[in-house]
Formats: structure tokens, sequence, C-alpha cells
């Protein structure tokens, strides 16, 4: 996947880490100061400088979830409008993981915690950020092509 491995001008990613049928949300936290307190969301973050899709996206991953992800983990990935900033480009990413993956997760200092949900059930839970329903809506029309 050539995008990830692309130096542009983007301000994040996120990532769906799938494990069989389910995908790994966090927490936000719940400050007034961010945005989308308290919401439910995909692992990841903004980009540091110079970093690459998957340097983000990798960096983020081990921050959050303490877990080191390769590039054939990877997908999926699309280059979407920012969440936070709509003028800037973000991308969303999907990938997987193993359940030994799952069960080596030790939660970073960001957010509250961690679960994983079945995909249909975050497809559709008002819980979490709504346009990464939608990106994740997107990926499985895809597959189911």
């Amino acid at each position: 996947m050539k995008l990830l491995n692309e130096r542009f001008d983007f301000s994040g990613t996120k990532i769906a880490l799938l494990c069989d049928n389910d995908i790994v949300v966090t927490l936000r936290d719940d400050k007034p100061d961010i945005a989308f307190p308290n919401t439910w969301e995909l692992v990841g973050g903004g980009r540091e400088e110079g970093e690459t899709v998957f340097e983000c996206t990798a960096r983020e991953v081990y921050e959050e979830l303490g877990l080191t992800i390769r590039a054939e983990q990877i997908v999926w990935c699309r280059v979407y409008s920012g969440l936070i900033n709509p003028h800037k480009q973000s991308v969303f990413l999907v990938g997987h993981i193993s359940k030994e993956d799952v069960e080596q997760i030790v939660f970073g200092d960001e957010g509250q915690g961690y679960k994983l949900i079945p995909v249909d059930d975050f497809l559709k839970d008002e819980t979490i950020i709504p346009q990464l329903r939608q990106r994740m809506a997107d990926y499985v029309r895809e597959v189911e092509r």
C-alpha cells in the first residue's frame, strides 16, 4: 500500500484495529477543552513533523495500546477531511490484530479505557464519533463487494 510510506501534509491518522469481527475502541477523556469529550473512538492522533502515514499510525498504536504493528497488518487506507480541522487531510486505516495482540494491550495515559465491540455494533453506536462510523462503513461496503 503505497500511501503508508508517503510524506504529505496530513493532520493525523485513525485506525480501526480488527480482531476477528471486533474493533478496538478507546474512550476519550472527559475534558471540556478537547474535541469529542467522553466519546468512543479509534486509536490514532496527530502527525508529528515529517512522519509518514505508517510512522504516525504505528507511533499512536504504541502510545495508546503498547502494541507494535507492522505495515503488512494494515489492509485498507483512505484519505478523508480531518475530524477536527476539515480543511486538512487525515488518513483512516483498517488493520488486523490477533487475539494474542489483544491480550498484550497495555492501555496508555490518553483516554479513560478501551474495549472491543463487534463491527455491526460500532456502525450503529451513537456514542462513537460519527465520522469514524461513516469511514468504517465505507470500508465494510468496499470489502463486501
